[in-house]
Formats: C-alpha cells, structure tokens, sequence
C-alpha cells in the first residue's frame, strides 16, 4: 500500500476509536465496550502501537471490574513503550510520547486504588507526577496536573519538594 493510502487507513482507525469515545461519553458503556473489542480483535496483538495504546486505555473506561480496568490500562502503558515521536508526528504533528505517560501512569496509579493496593498506586502516581513536565500548558494539561493532585491528597502524598524526595505532607506548626 503507497504510504499515503496507509496513513489514510490508520486515521480511518483513529477516526472509529473517536466514534467509539463519543459514545461512551454519550453514556452507552456497554455498547462502547462492545465496539472497542471489535476493533481491538481488528487491530490485534501486535497492530499499530498507536491505535493499541488509544483503544485500551479508553477501553479501561468502559471496564465494571477494576482488574478489567487495570489489565486494559497495562495494554496501554506496554504499547505507548513501543511508540516513538515519528509514529505520533504522523497522527499528532507535535505530541510527544513522553505527553501519553502522565495520563497512563495516574489512570494505573487510580486502577490500583480501586483493587486497595496502595502501594502500586503510589508508585505509579510518584511515576506520573514526574512525567507531568511533558504535558502542555493547556486545558488537558491543567486537568491531568489538578487529577495527579487530587489522588496524591487521597493518598496521603506530597509533591515533590526541593529536594525531589517524596514522603507524607509535612505537619504544619
């Protein structure tokens, strides 16, 4: 296939995880879940990295058991590591890889909340908060940075200080 007809089939894939976020925005979970495995058994295994890394970690969203969720995140977080910036640049122009593991890492870091392993979480938040730098200053960006904020109040963690050590939030005098 010349290049430019297979740059037209991958945005075409792109194009249908979009259709599918919508309408699970819309409020159709199920069906949305129904149409994510559809395209996941399209993709498969080892299709583009792209389209496996946005399919499942907006197939996590659609997940009733939070190890369903979890599993679907760990696809993501595993295909977004097979990614580089060429591969985003044709689909995204200036995103980055580096911009997908803030998200990745927060929703992992909120996954093991939910299955009570506080641990993992944290360190999938501490993994998350650093790679907060890459995100934009923008709107997604703002939202990513408050959600890392609020789960690290949740779990009792701080920011990293001066010194980049992490730990409990200090008691004030």
């Amino acid at each position: 296939m010349a290049n430019g007809q297979e740059q037209a089939a991958q945005d075409a894939v792109m194009t249908r995880i979009g259709q599918v976020v919508m309408l699970h925005h819309a409020g159709d979970r199920e069906e949305a879940r129904h149409r994510f495995l559809r395209l996941w058994a399209e993709i498969g295994e080892d299709g583009d990295a792209l389209h496996r890394c946005t399919l499942a970690h907006y197939m996590a969203d659609t997940q009733d058991d939070p190890a369903d969720e979890l599993a679907w995140d760990l696809r993501a977080l595993t295909a977004a590591e097979e990614l580089t910036d060429d591969r985003l640049a044709e689909h995204e122009g200036t995103l980055a890889v580096r911009a997908l593991y803030p998200s990745l890492h927060l929703n992992l870091a909120a996954d093991y909340v939910k299955l009570d392993r506080s641990g993992a979480a944290r360190t999938h938040l501490r993994q998350a908060r650093r790679a907060a730098g890459a995100l934009a200053d923008d709107s997604y960006g703002d939202g990513v940075r408050a959600a890392i904020g609020r789960l690290e109040l949740r779990l009792g963690e701080e920011s990293p200080d001066g010194d980049g050590r992490w730990g409990p939030p200090r008691q004030r005098p």
